[in-house]
Parts: C-alpha cells; sequence; structure tokens
C-alpha cells in the first residue's frame, strides 16, 4: 500500500481525529503522540486535504487575508517601522 493509497481510504472521521491528535498532542484515548508522531500526521492531513479537495479556508493552518483590525487597507504597511542600529 502506497501513501498515496493510505490517503484515498482515510475516513472524515479518522482525518477529524488526526487533526484533533495533532491539535491536542495525544490520541483520543489520552496517549500522548509520541515522537515524529505529530509530523506524520500533519502530513497526512495535508495530503488528505489536497486530495479530498479540502477547500483553502477550511485546511489547516488557513488565514485569513484580514488584519485582526478588519482593515484590508493595512496590510503590508510599514508605517511604524524604525531602524534598528546594532552597536
Amino acid at each position: 500500500m502506497t501513501l498515496q493509497d493510505l490517503i484515498q481510504s482515510l475516513t472524515p472521521a479518522v482525518y477529524e481525529n488526526l487533526k484533533n491528535a495533532v491539535a491536542l498532542g495525544k490520541w483520543p484515548n489520552g496517549t500522548a503522540l509520541q515522537e515524529g508522531q505529530r509530523e506524520l500526521c500533519m502530513e497526512a492531513i495535508l495530503h488528505y486535504e489536497i486530495t479530498h479537495q479540502v477547500p483553502a479556508e477550511q485546511r489547516v493552518g488557513y488565514v485569513g487575508g484580514a488584519c485582526a483590525s478588519g482593515n484590508v487597507e493595512t496590510i503590508g504597511r510599514d508605517d511604524d517601522v524604525q531602524p534598528l542600529t546594532l552597536q
């Protein structure tokens, strides 16, 4: 079985369990994720989202286009930037 076959076989319930495990750092039964499991789960989540064409705004890590103030025009402005001088 290839990684692609495995991702294709994931159910939406397993996908949600993987997302919760990554977010909480533990499996649904309370067992902590072991070293490396978080990365593998995250990789499976990302592959699942691409393979199943999950809309971008529903994907893990999505950041909307507006800033916290809701003023889109201020995104990218550096009005309060001050030069830093190292001594």
